[in-house]
C-alpha cells in the first residue's frame, strides 16, 4: 500500500521537477546571452570586433531570438563592411520586433547609407514619431541626413531642427547644421553651430576641417591658422589632414 502511494507520489513530483529544471535552464540561458551581449556590446564601442562578434555569437547560442544581439552583430558587420551579413541581421530582427525603435532608427540609417531612400525613410519617420521614442532625436537626425543624400536641404534642415528641438545639445545634428549652414553660405551661422558643438563635444576631422572652411569664408586668418594647426596635430593620418597636406607648400 505504501509503495503504491509513492509512487504516486513521484508521478506527482516528476512533472514539477521537470518543469523546474525547464526553468532553470532557461533563466540560466538568458542571463548567459545576457552577459555575451553586454560583453560583445563593450568590445563593439573600444572597436575590439573579434572579442565582440565572438561574444555576440555567444550570446546568439544562448537565445537566438535576442534582438539586441541581433542589432549589435548587423552593426559589427557594418563596420567590416559585410554589408549582406548586416541587413540579413537587420530583417532577421524587423521580423521578430516590428516595433523595436532602436531597430527602425538603426535599419532606416543603414538603408539610407545604401540609398534605398524610400524604405529608409519610412522606418525612420516610424521610429521618430512614435510616441514612446524616448531619443526620436536620434531618428529626425538620420532622417535629417537621408535627405541630404536625396539632395534635399530645405526638408533635411527641416528634420535637424526637429531633432534640436527635442534635444538642444545633441552634437551630431550641431555638426550637420553646421554643415547645411555652410553649403548654404550662411557662414554667421556655421560658426554658430560650431561654438555649440564644441560646447558638448570633442573636435573631430570633420568639424575641424568645417571650421577652417567656415572662418576662411569669414576672413578670420588667425582661427584658420589655429584649426589648422590642431587638425594637423591631433589627425595628422586623417584625410582632411591630407588634404590640408597636399594644399602647403614644401619649406
Amino acid at each position: 500500500m505504501w509503495l503504491k502511494k509513492f509512487n504516486q507520489i513521484v508521478r506527482c513530483l516528476l512533472p514539477i521537477a521537470l518543469v523546474a529544471c525547464s526553468t532553470v535552464a532557461e533563466r540560466e540561458a538568458a542571463d548567459g546571452a545576457d552577459v555575451h551581449l553586454q560583453l560583445g556590446v563593450r568590445y563593439l564601442n573600444l572597436n575590439n570586433l573579434p572579442a565582440a562578434k565572438e561574444n555576440l555569437e555567444l550570446a546568439l547560442k544562448s537565445d537566438s531570438n535576442s534582438v539586441p544581439a541581433h542589432i549589435a552583430l548587423a552593426f559589427l558587420y557594418e563596420k567590416l563592411n559585410k554589408y549582406d551579413d548586416a541587413r540579413s541581421q537587420y530583417e532577421l530582427s524587423l521580423n521578430l520586433d516590428p516595433e523595436n525603435l532602436s531597430l527602425l532608427n538603426n535599419f532606416g540609417r543603414f538603408l539610407c547609407d545604401r540609398r534605398e531612400f524610400d524604405r529608409g525613410m519610412t522606418l525612420l519617420v516610424k521610429a521618430s514619431t512614435d510616441m514612446l521614442n524616448e531619443t526620436p532625436w536620434m531618428a529626425f537626425t538620420n532622417a535629417g541626413r537621408c535627405q541630404m543624400a536625396m539632395g534635399d536641404k530645405k526638408n533635411a534642415q527641416g528634420y535637424f531642427e526637429k531633432a534640436l528641438q527635442v534635444n538642444p545639445n545633441y552634437a551630431p545634428v550641431l555638426q550637420e547644421m553646421q554643415k547645411l549652414s555652410y553649403q548654404n553660405g550662411d557662414f554667421k551661422a556655421a560658426q554658430e553651430y560650431l561654438q555649440r558643438y564644441l560646447s558638448v563635444a570633442t573636435q573631430t576631422p570633420e568639424s575641424l576641417w568645417l571650421a577652417i572652411q567656415t572662418e576662411s569664408a569669414l576672413k578670420n586668418d588667425m582661427l584658420v591658422k589655429e584649426y589648422t594647426n590642431l587638425l594637423l596635430e591631433n589627425f595628422p593620418y586623417s584625410n582632411e589632414a591630407k588634404q590640408i597636406k597636399s594644399t602647403q607648400r614644401p619649406q
